[in-house]
């Protein structure tokens, strides 16, 4: 897992130049022009799917991934990811190996992100997003940059 804020995108180049791609398209696209849905970057190796919804009270389902990692960077709003080691993780709930997505329960810490601040989570990180810091559910705009590995 990566937390940090794409003022410091830079540090990250050398892991992958799909990583790379990724956190630029984050850094330089004016979302306000961009409309929600899929947006192709590089293909099917890096995308990006751009969504508006409310937060919710809980997630109680992490997910993974066993193709692609996940950017997740709010635009606006802010809201808590719930991250844990995908083998701490106690059960499949649903598995979706055709739209690469696994459900699961099991224990997550949680990192914020808005204010400029991203999480990118890999195929052993599970990940719970979408949920109101406070409790309250909440307006947020959302782009998820997906970067095959």
């Amino acid at each position: 897992m990566i937390y940090d804020t794409l003022a410091h995108k830079d540090q990250y180049r050398n892991l992958s130049p799909r990583l790379a791609k990724a956190l630029d398209f984050l850094a330089q696209t004016d979302f306000s022009a961009l409309p929600d849905g899929r947006c192709d970057i590089d293909g099917d190796e890096v995308f990006a799917n751009v969504m508006t919804y409310k937060t919710k009270t809980a997630n109680e389902t992490p997910e993974s991934h066993r193709r692609y990692m996940d950017i997740q960077y709010l635009i606006e709003g802010e809201e808590l990811v719930g991250v844990g080691a995908l083998e701490r993780m106690t059960e499949v709930v649903e598995a979706r190996p055709e739209g690469d997505i696994w459900l699961h329960r099991g224990p997550v810490d949680y990192v914020t992100i808005g204010q400029g601040r991203f999480v990118a989570v890999w195929p052993g990180d599970a990940h719970a997003p979408g949920i109101a810091p406070d409790g309250v559910s909440r307006h947020a705009r959302k782009c998820v940059v997906k970067v095959l590995v």
